[in-house]
C-alpha cells in the first residue's frame, strides 16, 4: 500500500518546474551544456512545437517569448525524439517538423565567397556552411520543397517560405555528385536544391 501511495504522490513534470530548473542551471549568456546533462527521464510533457514554430503547452500557445527562448535553449534531440533537459530532469515533447523556423537571413560577400547568416524565430543565428548545412526535402507526391538548416547540435530550422524564395533568387548551378544541380553557395560549400534538368 505504501508503494502505491508513493507512485501516486510523485510529482508529474510541469512547464513551470522545467523553467525553474533551466533558469537555475543557466550561467552567463551562452547556451546551457545540455549535451553534458544525463538526468533521469521523467515522462512526457503536453508540449508541442508546431510546424510554424509556435510552442503549445496543454493545448494553448505559449505567449511569452522569453519563456519560449528559455525552453528552446534546453532542447535536446536523441534519435528522432525531442526532450527538454535540465540537470535534474528530462521530459519528452512533440515536434511536428523542426524545432526552429529560420525567418530571415543576411547575405555577405556575394559571389563565390558568399556567406548566408540565418536567424531563427527565437533569435539563434547560424552561418550556412559545412558546420551548418542546408538540406532540402521534397514531398514524394507533390514535389513541394521543405528546406532546412542545421542550427546547433543536431537541431534544425525549417527555412520559411519567404526566405526560401529569396534563396532561389540568389541560387546558382554547380556540379554535385556527378550531375548538374541548382543550389545555394555559402561558407565555401554548395547546397543542392533541385537537379538543373528539372528547372523550368
Amino acid at each position: 500500500m505504501a508503494k502505491a501511495m508513493t507512485s501516486q504522490n510523485r510529482v508529474a513534470p510541469s512547464a513551470d518546474g522545467i523553467a525553474a530548473s533551466a533558469k537555475a542551471a543557466k550561467k552567463g549568456r551562452g547556451l546551457p551544456p545540455v549535451e553534458q546533462w544525463n538526468p533521469p527521464f521523467c515522462g512526457d510533457l503536453d508540449m508541442r512545437i508546431a510546424r510554424d514554430g509556435t510552442w503549445y503547452y496543454l493545448g494553448s500557445p505559449i505567449g511569452r517569448k522569453g519563456l519560449v527562448k528559455l525552453f528552446s535553449s534546453i532542447l535536446k534531440k536523441e534519435g528522432d525524439a525531442y526532450f527538454l533537459v535540465t540537470p535534474v530532469e528530462k521530459v519528452g515533447i512533440t515536434v511536428e517538423d523542426a524545432p526552429f523556423v529560420a525567418v530571415d537571413f543576411d547575405v555577405a560577400d556575394a559571389g563565390p565567397d558568399q556567406t548566408l547568416t540565418f536567424t531563427t524565430h527565437v533569435g539563434d543565428q547560424a552561418v550556412a556552411g559545412p558546420d551548418h548545412p542546408i538540406r532540402v526535402e521534397r514531398d514524394a507526391e507533390t514535389g513541394e520543397p521543405s528546406p532546412y538548416i542545421l542550427i546547433r547540435r543536431n537541431l534544425e530550422a525549417l527555412i520559411d517560405r519567404k526566405s526560401f524564395y529569396r534563396l532561389v533568387e540568389i541560387g546558382t548551378e554547380a556540379e554535385h555528385d556527378g550531375a548538374r544541380w541548382f543550389g545555394i553557395v555559402s561558407g565555401g560549400a554548395f547546397f543542392p536544391i533541385i537537379p538543373a534538368a528539372e528547372l523550368g
